[in-house]
């Protein structure tokens, strides 16, 4: 019993770097653009080798058939063959100079043009990190909307027109970055869905074994311990020698008698303290909310509430610009008022700022509240650019036309920032505006708080993608063409706290946004103070 007691449950290691497990995946659609034409300029790289060493071969293939045609003829009679002087001096001539140009074809390296270009492109492969990322973000998909291993193996997400499935192989590196990470929960949703294809009869290069292996003890790290012995008894009749496997029957099996015979509960339950089964720690009330609305699920817009929400044609109170073609503007939430302006951006606009912001493209920032300055953060997962009036006509006409449709002041406005959100892009639920407990985070800029925000949505998104605020229940979703603004102060100066929003993951497709952070100073006589606090 003793020797039972030393047992320890053997954890399997993997060869990943713990900075590597906490990385995540910026890459905008645009930029994994550029690398599917990378990978296809190596393919043609790839085929023009390829038909080089076929050539090279369909020569050797030559110079076989010529020696072999001559020693044929040549060893019925070697004598008689080699009494002609020419035959003699033909000998003589092929194994001396013939046999060294076949040497010289045989070791000509045909790879050098190929291995060349693939050194040159291989400076903008996606690193490990990328991949963990990529992984990260897959999984993030799958826990907000809901959706188990079998669909998104099968690729049966909506809106898809390029339907792709998950190998096993895939699925086994799904769950192994979640092992890495200590997400024992998805670790076990991945193994079981790996080890699922595998029985199904799906050939692949990883094997049962080694599924087992990880999953049986991502089981065991939630806390059931029967399954884990199954799975561990399963693993070892597929490899009787396998010794961790075997380390682990003992331990398990010692933990369940223990269990067994023991008969308080308190210390049944400190031998098998382990984490429960679902999802991570970190999974908040605030999230649950802002997921469900992801999902288009907890929206809290009543009947009666809608009938006062109205469409009409706007001028921007009379606007020398827009009295004469005034713009389609819609109620899409009363508290806090949201609306929302169609046709307000025509494609040949959007295409010119998606134009000058790509080269610029880069991981979105925040304002830190503590030093006031920006910062890349874990909850924003996007990649963004700047843009200023002065550079194009195109952003002075952009800027000049929020100007008259909110009747705001932007020169004190922050610059046009275009963002891109790819594979699982996201903004986790957040204030635009800086609370009370932050004093600094635009102090140097100078113009005081965020008082309004205007999102352009520059693109439609097949699936996710919404502008959620879970405060309120409010969901809004990308359309192509449109904007929405809304007040993010009180006229008192006071923050609104039902302006707390989120951008949801991108389930499919890619969702290109530009946003305008209007700014306090300025507005004194554009939209005066109020006295009351909530005004």
């Amino acid at each position: 019993m003793k020797a039972m007691r030393m047992l320890k449950v053997l954890p399997l290691l993997v060869l990943f770097s713990s900075c590597q497990a906490h990385k995540d995946f910026f890459t905008s659609i645009g930029h994994m653009t550029d690398l599917l034409y990378t990978e296809k300029d190596l393919l043609t790289s790839l085929k023009e080798y390829i038909k080089a060493e076929e050539l090279k071969l369909e020569q050797i293939k030559k110079w076989a058939e010529k020696f072999n045609s001559i020693s044929e003829t040549a060893t019925k009679d070697p004598e008689g063959f080699l009494g002609h002087p020419v035959n003699a001096f033909k000998l003589m001539k092929r194994l001396n100079t013939e046999w060294l140009e076949l040497e010289n074809l045989v070791l000509k390296d045909m790879s050098d043009g190929f291995i060349s270009n693939l050194t040159i492109q291989r400076q903008y492969f996606p690193s490990d990190e990328d991949q963990t990322g990529a992984a990260r973000a897959l999984i993030r998909l799958q826990d907000t909307y809901n959706l188990d291993t079998e669909t998104i193996s099968k690729g049966n997400l909506p809106g898809v027109h390029h339907k792709s499935t998950l190998t096993a192989e895939d699925c086994y590196e799904l769950g192994k970055i979640a092992y890495t990470e200590a997400d024992y929960y998805h670790t076990e949703l991945w193994m079981e869905q790996a080890l699922r294809q595998l029985d199904a009869g799906e050939e692949s290069s990883i094997d049962k074994v080694l599924v087992l292996d990880y999953l049986s003890y991502a089981v065991y790290q939630q806390g059931d311990l029967e399954k884990a012995l199954m799975l561990t008894k399963r693993l070892l009749e597929l490899d009787p020698e396998h010794q961790r496997g075997n380390g682990n029957l003992k331990y398990f099996e010692y933990i369940r008698a223990k269990e067994e015979n023991t008969s308080s509960s308190s210390d049944s339950e400190a031998v098998v303290s382990k984490t429960k089964k679902g999802r991570p720690k970190g999974h908040l009330p605030e999230r649950q909310k802002y997921e469900k609305l992801c999902r288009g699920e907890g929206i809290k817009m009543t009947p009666r509430r809608q009938k006062k929400l109205f469409c009409r044609y706007y001028d921007g109170n009379r606007s020398p610009i827009l009295i004469l073609s005034p713009t389609k503007q819609e109620d899409e939430w009363d508290k806090p008022h949201i609306v929302r302006y169609h046709d307000i951006i025509s494609d040949a606009e959007i295409e010119k700022v998606k134009a000058l912001a790509r080269p610029r493209l880069r991981r979105a920032t925040v304002h830190d509240p503590v030093t006031g300055q920006l910062t890349t953060a874990q909850y924003r997962v996007s990649k963004s650019a700047w843009l200023s009036g002065y550079e194009d006509p195109t952003i002075a006409r952009i800027n000049t036309r929020i100007q008259e449709l909110t009747g705001l002041d932007v020169t004190t406005a922050e610059e046009l920032q275009v963002a891109n959100y790819g594979m699982g892009g996201q903004y986790e639920p957040h204030f635009d505006f800086a609370r009370k407990d932050e004093p600094d985070a635009f102090k140097e800029l100078g113009t005081g708080n965020r008082i309004a925000t205007w999102l352009f949505y520059m693109s439609d998104v097949p699936a996710g993608g919404a502008t959620v605020f879970p405060e309120v229940g409010a969901a809004v979703y990308p359309k192509k063409g449109t904007a929405v603004f809304w007040y993010n102060l009180f006229q008192s100066g006071e923050g609104d706290y039902s302006t707390r929003h989120a951008a949801c993951p991108v389930l499919v497709g890619s969702k290109w946004v530009s946003n305008k952070w209007i700014h306090e100073r300025g507005q004194e006589f554009r939209r005066p103070c109020k006295l009351s606090e909530l005004e």
